[in-house]
């Protein structure tokens, strides 16, 4: 996992992202929305689109297929319970955006790598999906989505590399990135409107 390539290209992937009871979701669903999220980015990587356009596309991905305001809420951590619906709103905005950039210039470097589905099982109140993950030069490894019903709809919430998961990775980044500002959301915010 301290290999930058290969943690950069598992966040890109969905950057990628807690989940409530998962009522209706079932094994099958679960494993489907990942079956999507992974052609889609197959596609993305073997388009041969500018970094622009990758970076577009992998913003769209991550709109449709991610619980991107539970992810963003929780990389806030505590500071999100202070924060006016506003301030999360345009905070949304702001993550989706630096998370899209960020992850998303990066997709050039892998070209040829290569993500498949192998299997979907139910853990607490929410859904794993366990997918293997080859990069050209590189022996092939384990990556999870976590998928929940949450939102009302079948969402990925997390991804899980070797034991470390994407979103609280990205929680404590933004933790980092808040202290510097001394707690300040809105400063917090307008950089990461020019960062990524």
């Amino acid at each position: 996992m301290n290999n930058p390539s290969r943690r950069h290209f598992l966040a890109l992937s969905a950057a990628v992202v807690a989940a409530g009871p998962a009522v209706a979701l079932s094994d099958s669903e679960a494993k489907s929305l990942v079956d999507k999220v992974v052609k889609e980015i197959n596609g993305v990587i073997n388009s041969g689109k500018s970094q622009s356009g990758m970076i577009a596309d992998f913003e769209r991905i991550f709109v449709r297929y991610a619980d991107v305001n539970t992810i963003a809420r929780s990389t806030l951590g505590a500071d999100a319970r202070s924060a006016s619906k506003a301030q999360l709103a345009v905070y949304t905005k702001a993550f989706r955006g630096y998370i899209s950039r960020k992850y998303g210039k990066r997709f050039r470097e892998f070209v040829g790598g290569r993500i498949e589905v192998q299997s979907a099982r139910k853990v607490k109140s929410f859904y794993e999906v366990k997918t293997l993950t080859t990069l050209k030069g590189s022996s092939p490894f384990e990556l999870n989505f976590l998928v929940s019903d949450r939102s009302g709809k079948d969402l990925f919430f997390d991804m899980v590399i070797e034991g470390i998961s994407l979103r609280l990775s990205e929680r404590t980044e933004i933790g980092s990135m808040l202290d510097r500002r001394k707690g300040n959301l809105d400063q917090l915010i307008a950089d990461l409107n020019k960062a990524g």
